[in-house]
């Protein structure tokens, strides 16, 4: 083969194929989606920029005004209500992704205590659930069974048909 023939074929491996494999293409979008515009250098600057002052934000404990405006503007409600008591039991006691996230800077031993008291919580909640439906469903079962029987105490009996 001569070399040209030879350069192109690298370069098209290279260009169509190596690309394809190293990062497939996804199916194409339906007819009736219609294609976003491109984002300025700009508008991605701002995009990163939120982004990463919102990830950065959400590592700290207290998440604060500035991550959800809307809930600190319903407890400062409650608190002119209350004459300035602003205790709710959020802050009496930490939830349950709060534990585990503390439980996690402390390590695996601090971790898997905090992880079994979530599953043994919700493996309780899921029997509970269970039990209250099986209870309901038996309750159900004997009001149809109780409504056939008295269907069949009021209606008169055919006699059976003889077939000749």
């Amino acid at each position: 083969m001569k070399l040209k023939v030879v350069c192109r074929k690298v370069y098209d491996y290279v260009r169509y194929d190596l690309k394809e494999i190293a990062f497939p293409s996804s199916l194409p979008d339906p007819p009736h989606i219609k294609k976003r515009r491109k984002l300025t250098w700009k508008e991605r600057y701002y995009v990163l920029k939120e982004a990463s002052r919102l990830y950065a934000a959400s590592w700290v404990r207290d998440i604060g005004p500035d991550l959800r405006p809307n809930d600190y503007k319903k407890d400062e409600e409650s608190g002119d209500k209350h004459d300035g008591v602003n205790k709710t039991t959020k802050d009496e006691e930490p939830s349950t992704l709060e534990d585990l996230a503390v439980a996690a800077r402390g390590g695996m031993e601090t971790l898997r205590p905090a992880l079994q008291r979530v599953y043994m919580t919700r493996a309780s909640a899921y029997r509970d659930a269970l039990k209250s439906f099986i209870q309901g469903y038996q309750e159900g079962i004997q009001e149809v069974m109780a409504g056939k029987g008295d269907s069949k105490s009021q209606q008169p009996e055919d006699p059976p048909h003889k077939s000749s």
